[in-house]
């Protein structure tokens, strides 16, 4: 099977200013991913999306070439992942490059392992549009969540309120950011909203870490400090 790794990195961060090559426990965020995909895949079928200058420089000084610079199109606080992904393809075929599924691999999540990463491709295939990585959501709709009615009363959100035990309402995920498995044929013809062949790979909670506010970063050095 044929991936392509993309790792999107966006210049402009606002939670977090200058994440993707800032130090976490002694080395750019961003190598995290770079190393990781290193083993996944060959370093011509991976794609660092960037607008900036200053994360190309530093991903080439680990010897992995930056195929272009990201439009300004796509580097705005607007721009989304889906449109970024659609140009790295179009970048690829337009060389004659084609291939079965695109891995997408967010800075942002360097706890994740090789482990996790090979366990999530080998549940792809070309009949789904998408394995992507899970957590057990830490609030469950259907006892924990509750929504206003037009009295401004709460009502429990999903269901009607008779789970009394959190363990015995049904489970629910939510998608953790750390390992996306596209096809590339389902993401020509459809965004992500549109996806209905979706299967999960599940992962704890230390490897699902997110870095998305400081207080998350701080979190992250304790966590790979203590490991």
């Amino acid at each position: 099977m044929r991936i392509l790794v993309v790792i999107p990195a966006r210049g402009g961060s606002k939670g977090i200013p200058g994440k993707n090559i800032k130090e976490l426990a002694g080395k750019p965020l961003i190598k995290y991913t770079v190393e990781l995909a290193r083993v996944i895949v060959s370093d011509e079928n991976i794609c660092v999306s960037t607008d900036s200058d200053e994360i190309k420089s530093v991903v080439e000084e680990f010897g992995l070439k930056v195929p272009f610079k990201r439009p300004d199109s796509l580097a705005t606080d607007t721009a989304g992942t889906y449109e970024v992904l659609l140009h790295a393809i179009k970048y690829y075929e337009d060389k004659g490059q084609v291939f079965d599924c695109l891995l997408l691999l967010q800075p942002t999540s360097p706890l994740r392992n090789e482990i996790q990463v090979k366990e999530a491709l080998s549940l792809f295939n070309p009949e789904l549009d998408m394995v992507v990585s899970v957590k057990e959501a830490s609030t469950n709709p259907y006892y924990g969540c509750y929504e206003e009615d037009e009295n401004g009363f709460l009502y429990v959100s999903k269901g009607n309120g008779k789970i009394k035990r959190r363990q015995d309402a049904p489970k629910v995920w939510e998608y953790n950011g750390a390992i996306y498995i596209i096809n590339i044929n389902s993401l020509k013809q459809k965004t992500f909203s549109e996806f209905e062949r979706i299967i999960k790979y599940q992962m704890d909670d230390y490897s699902s870490m997110d870095l998305d506010t400081p207080l998350d970063w701080t979190i992250a050095e304790l966590l790979m400090s203590n490991k």
